[in-house]
């Protein structure tokens, strides 16, 4: 027997999921197990808190609610920078489902909204008002107790964000690899770029040593070889049914490394990435 108890207060439900009971969010996980009947789904909890919906700027930042779904963020002017991650997920009955808070929680092939806030430097806030950086986060999900209550992310400058999801089936096929990269140029020089990877390690995790090379370095094709060349220490692809570790590991003659051509100063940065077999232009 399944029971399901609501809440008005996301605290409610909390103390209810902390005493043994299953958070619910969009259900596209949990239902999943339930179907399954995996141990320790007889009893879920539902919160209707407006703040799990929220999509508000605080400053320089988006905060977005946990229960915020795909479609909402599809939808929403402040998140538009994040509709095309948001658009990668599955259909649209998916998408009206989907939710971010539960999306942290995906495993791979599942998870790539998240490798776009990792690349967006995300801080992560549970029910209880802690908060956590998202790498961080994602080393300890398995671990994590209680109910994330929302995101923040940057807000990116206009032309510096760029997200690709990789697939064999269009338009939502699972991913093979997911891509984001943030590249502020203040000045026209790189600062503090951040590039992530999905189905590259065990969880989203960022390409560091191809973020300090490309660091104070214009967008040409010298940093690009450089941050290409990092990229074989930063990532950790592995076989499964979708690809295999050889398919998704970047070739170190760089054909995967973040490069730039502007054709025009008004256009926007254009991000290239590749495999040995196939090349992906974000743009």
């Amino acid at each position: 027997m399944i029971s399901v108890e609501k809440y008005n207060s996301l605290s409610e439900a909390a103390d209810s999921v902390a005493s043994g009971g299953r958070y619910y969010g969009g259900g596209t996980l949990v239902m999943r197990a339930v179907n399954y009947a995996e141990e320790g789904y007889d009893r879920l909890v539902v919160a209707h808190d407006p703040v799990l919906k929220e999509i508000r700027v605080d400053g320089n930042r988006l905060v977005i609610g946990a229960g915020v779904t795909m479609a909402e963020i599809v939808g929403s002017k402040d998140a538009g920078f994040l509709a095309v991650a948001a658009r990668s997920i599955g259909g649209p009955a998916i998408r009206n489902a989907a939710t971010v808070g539960g999306n942290l929680f995906a495993e791979h092939p599942y998870g790539d909204f998240t490798t776009a806030l990792l690349a967006l430097d995300a801080t992560v806030t549970m029910s209880g008002g802690i908060q956590q950086d998202l790498e961080q986060f994602l080393s300890s999900r398995e671990n994590i107790t209680g109910i994330v209550q929302s995101v923040s992310c940057t807000l990116p400058d206009r032309g510096t964000f760029r997200f690709r999801k990789i697939s064999r089936v269009k338009p939502k096929g699972i991913s093979v690899m997911s891509i984001a990269a943030w590249l502020p140029q203040p000045g026209g020089r790189i600062s503090n770029a951040r590039i992530a990877f999905g189905a590259m390690g065990p969880a989203s995790l960022r390409a560091k040593g191809a973020e300090q090379a490309l660091e104070g370095s214009g967008l040409d094709e010298t940093s690009a070889d450089r941050a290409g060349a990092a990229l074989s220490n930063d990532l950790q692809p592995f076989d499964d049914p979708i690809a295999s570790a050889w398919y998704r590991r970047p070739s170190l003659a760089g054909s995967a490394v973040p490069t730039a051509r502007r054709k025009q100063p008004s256009m926007a940065t254009m991000c290239s990435f590749g495999t040995r077999s196939a090349t992906v232009r974000i743009s």
